[in-house]
């Protein structure tokens, strides 16, 4: 029969068990059967308020966090700190700057219902802005928002003079207007927070958040409603915060009460505690582990009494003769309703690896993990596009600037901006708004801005492919990509249809432009290059005072001066620093192309040339390249037997071999550093794996390096996620202790590192296969 009945799926089993037990319901003796109705609605109810209690409790805390959180938002606005930190402008009342503000603020209030009322009162013009308007004037605000019990005196000196740190004032009556010169009581709680958050002395600004008392005791309705009990929330002063469903002088009565108790087992973590009440009640309370503050609860057992009312009824009405249909009807439903459940979840198993213990609830399980995949989705998906517009405009400047210096490090900084990179092939511009000689004020700078919208748009409607961004308040730069096929052709058009563009810009919006653009790259590396160039070419066309595109190549024929920008430099001896000998070598040899094969350079300027490349590498013993004595010396000697009465060819060949010689002595420092970088994580990982704090940032902390950098080179040198390795040595920990010691599993959990033994269980189980109690039982079974 076990046999048989171990064959069926745990789904079916419970679901058949539930139709059984409610089979058996009527053949229980009516006194016992009573009784167990009584204290199963018991548990229920409390268990159900209990669960309701403390979701009220998670979701105020969370709503507070929010509030901090949003303080600490307000702590970084740029218009904030213009109008606390700042000079005051020739406008006394900074009228735009607050009504700025202003708007700013009304979109926090609609994130978060704890955020419909406060406000931000800024000493710098005695003003306080709220969501809705600003007031000029303090004393106006506290006309419309009077605290009970406070003058506005008192309100001035305690509440916007005095220094606040997350400061919470007890629950208070404000005489808020309502329909214009009605002033109506209403109870609400004060969130008080000093700018900037260090501040100990005299504030620059104070925010203030009022929430309602009615609206952190809807949380808590359930209990009120189903049961017509109520709801006390204290500080740990004892203070009340808020009640529902109580009268406040019994309210007053129970927080004092509670206060003088000071139960001990109460002020661990979130402990739940219930006991019976003096007036009939049952009283549940818990302590919140964040603030201290006290949730308590009263039930009346009247209550708890109506589900086992009905069961008895339910039990006279029942009888034996219906118990073989029943057991036809449960085998029926059982399989009918825990046949899709049972697919689904082995859906779920297939993917998700679970704890080996026991479940309570499969629609829980179902239910928790469906939304956990939502919400993570949705929070990565939201976090990734908030930064997409800064990681694209950074790698933009960075391409254009000659930054990205490995095709490797292209590739990953361009797929995180979801830029995709069709055409290696290009040329670089800069376009400049003619017109504004002094872009300083701050009406010219908001006028550029628009100009500068208005070029961009007409720039990515002409090619949607064109990577733009801003280049200084009144200069545009970008890289346009060319077809493979035909480059010169390609490199016509484009500049055929950039002057097109230009007088679009002109005739629809009355905006005069001038580009300057540089001669084509084939390779992305070169970009920073090609940009330069366009850089000389707008400068030389601002010096003739043209308004056209000019051309690099236009620039050319009036330069005979040797080619060799500082950028070039710098992107030369930081390929070499990185050990690049392929971008090292292209570059020298775009340099030698430039100067000796594109200009017809003096003798005199082809020997400046040779100098200033032989001066580049004599930079090499400066102390951030830190070369061994011996080769800096050896690579000295070398470059200073370069002469300069040898043929380009012989130079060339000398250069180049020089190049790839520091490059490998580069790649083989690098190499030896980062197995040092390995051994000294492996080694801090090892003596640390017990801290339940050790993540990866905080290795990436002891290391003084970026977490994406040493999770690379672990990944390089061991062929192992860092975050794999980290827990590979807490399970083999683990497995030592399970085998040489008596200690219980939490015991272990603990000593390795996991914060709770859940998470312990289901890691050991996803690298050993198997449970940790089913592993010391092998482990003593084999011995």
């Amino acid at each position: 029969m076990q046999l048989l009945w171990s064959k069926f799926s745990p789904v079916f089993r419970r679901f058949l068990i539930s139709y059984l037990v409610i089979l058996m319901i009527p053949q229980i003796a009516g006194y016992a059967s009573y009784r167990a109705s009584i204290e199963a609605a018991r548990s229920s109810s409390i268990e159900n308020s209990l669960k309701s209690l403390s979701l009220g409790k998670e979701i105020i805390e969370r709503n507070l966090l929010q509030v901090e959180a949003f303080t600490r938002q307000l702590a970084v606005n740029p218009d904030l700190q213009n109008l606390i930190a700042g000079p005051k402008p020739h406008d006394l009342y900074n009228v735009y700057g607050m009504n700025r503000m202003q708007r700013s603020l009304s979109m926090y209030s609609s994130t978060n219902d704890y955020l419909s009322h406060f406000f931000i009162h800024i000493p710098n013009y005695n003003a306080i802005i709220t969501p809705r308007t600003v007031y000029y004037r303090p004393e106006h605000y506290y006309a419309a928002n009077q605290l009970d019990g406070m003058s506005f005196e008192q309100w001035h000196d305690q509440i916007l003079k005095q220094p606040h740190f997350n400061e919470i004032i007890p629950l208070r009556n404000y005489k808020r207007e309502i329909l214009g010169t009605v002033l109506a009581d209403v109870p609400a709680i004060t969130f008080l927070q000093s700018l900037p958050l260090n501040s100990f002395n005299k504030p620059q600004a104070t925010i203030g958040v009022m929430i309602d008392q009615d609206q952190m005791a809807s949380l808590t309705q359930h209990i009120v409603d189903q049961y017509g009990g109520w709801t006390l929330v204290t500080d740990a002063e004892g203070q009340i915060i808020f009640s529902h469903g109580i009268e406040q002088a019994e309210a007053e009565q129970m927080a004092q009460s509670r206060k003088r108790e000071g139960n001990a087992a109460e002020t661990e973590l979130n402990v739940q505690n219930v006991q019976p009440g003096s007036d009939g009640r049952l009283l549940i309370s818990m302590q919140s582990s964040q603030n201290g503050w006290n949730y308590m609860a009263g039930i009346p057992e009247k209550a708890l009494m109506t589900k086992a009312d009905q069961i008895k009824q339910v039990t006279l009405v029942f009888t034996l003769a219906t118990i073989a249909l029943g057991l036809l009807f449960g085998l029926v439903l059982a399989y009918r309703n825990s046949a899709p459940v049972y697919r689904l979840l082995a859906s779920f198993r297939e993917q998700i690896t679970d704890s080996p213990g026991r479940r309570g609830n499969e629609y829980d399980f179902l239910a928790s993990h469906i939304n956990n995949l939502i919400a993570n989705n949705d929070s990565l998906k939201n976090a990734m596009n908030e930064q997409i517009p800064l990681l694209r405009d950074g790698f933009i400047k960075r391409l254009l600037t000659g930054e990205v210096y490995t095709s490797l490090e292209l590739e990953v900084i361009s797929s995180q901006a979801h830029i995709s990179l069709h055409s290696s092939k290009g040329l670089a511009g800069l376009v400049k708004v003619n017109g504004y000689a002094n872009p300083d004020s701050e009406e010219t700078i908001h006028e550029l801005g628009v100009a500068r919208l208005l070029i961009k748009q007409v720039l990515t409607e002409w090619n949607a492919q064109l990577l733009i961004t801003d280049w200084g308040t009144d200069q545009i730069a970008f890289a346009c990509p060319l077809d493979e096929n035909s480059l010169n052709e390609a490199i016509g058009r484009c500049e055929k249809e950039l002057n097109t563009l230009m007088e679009v810009i002109y005739r629809e919006h009355r905006i005069s432009t001038t580009i300057g653009t540089g001669a084509a790259y084939e390779v992305w590396n070169d970009a920073g290059r090609s940009f330069d160039e366009a850089k000389q070419a707008l400068d030389y066309a601002i010096h003739m005072g043209t308004d056209h595109l000019v051309r690099f190549e236009d620039t050319m024929k009036e330069n005979e001066m040797f080619y060799y920008p500082i950028e070039s430099e710098q992107r030369l001896l930081n390929t070499i620093k990185v050990g690049e000998p392929e971008e090292a070598v292209r570059i020298l040899e775009q340099l030698f192309l430039r100067n000796l094969e594109e200009r017809e350079l003096s003798y005199e300027m082809t020997q400046q040339f040779i100098m200033e490349l032989k001066g580049t590498f004599l930079k090499l013993d400066e102390p951030k390249f830190k070369l061994d004595a011996s080769l800096l010396e050896e690579y000295k000697t070398r470059v200073t037997s370069i002469q300069m009465t040898e043929t380009i060819t012989s130079l060339r060949a000398k250069f180049k071999r020089l190049t790839e010689d520091i490059c490998g002595d580069f790649q083989r420092r690098r190499a030896g550093a980062h197995a040092d970088t390995v051994s000294e994580m492996i080694c801090f990982i090892q003596q640390h794996y017990g801290d339940a704090n050790l993540t990866i940032y905080r290795i990436a902390e002891h290391m003084s390096k970026s977490e994406k950098f040493i999770s690379q080179l672990f990944k390089e040198h061991t062929g192992e996620n860092l975050s794999d390795y980290v827990e590979r040595v807490r399970i083999d920990a683990a497995s030592n202790l399970l085998h040489s010691t008596g200690q219980t599993i939490d015991e272990i959990a603990e000593a390795t590192g996991y914060n709770s033994a859940h998470s312990f269980r289901r890691a050991f189980k996803r690298v050993r296969g198997i449970s940790p109690s089913v592993f010391r039982k092998m482990d003593v079974h084999s011995g």
